[in-house]
């Protein structure tokens, strides 16, 4: 299983990419969407939405079930992959690349400490 060295996890199997300013790219991982098997359908957050650490801000559907999405950082949505409407099978194809969910601008004072770096969360993983 791949957990790319620059990114930051969720023990919720979501990845975070530190962006230009205060901004982070947001997927899910490898592992996750491995478990999840063939994504058929991504609920993606409105852009303007506030996003909570813990709290869902969508779903992704496969053809085995249904999973929430939850957020590993708390901010706005500035951006969604609206790729992922048409073509959700990016998230298989290309979980930490193409398969992204959307960008969120962090609150002031929001922070990535919480999260895991890769080697931590493939300890959690196993």
């Amino acid at each position: 299983m791949e957990a790319p060295e620059d990114l930051r996890y969720s023990t919720d199997h979501e990845w975070v990419r530190t962006e230009a300013g205060n901004r982070v790219r947001i997927g899910i991982t490898e592992y996750a969407q491995d478990a999840l098997g063939e994504i058929v359908y991504v609920d993606l957050p409105a852009v303007g939405a506030t996003v909570e650490v813990g709290a869902s801000f969508g779903e992704v559907e496969s053809t085995k079930s249904v999973s929430d999405l939850f957020a590993p950082v708390t901010g706005t949505v500035v951006e969604i992959n609206q790729d992922l409407v048409e073509t959700p099978e990016r998230v298989n194809e290309d979980p930490y690349g193409d398969g992204w969910i959307c960008i969120v601008e962090l609150n002031s004072g929001s922070n990535l400490e919480h999260l895991m770096d890769a080697s931590a969360y493939l300890a959690h993983t196993e």
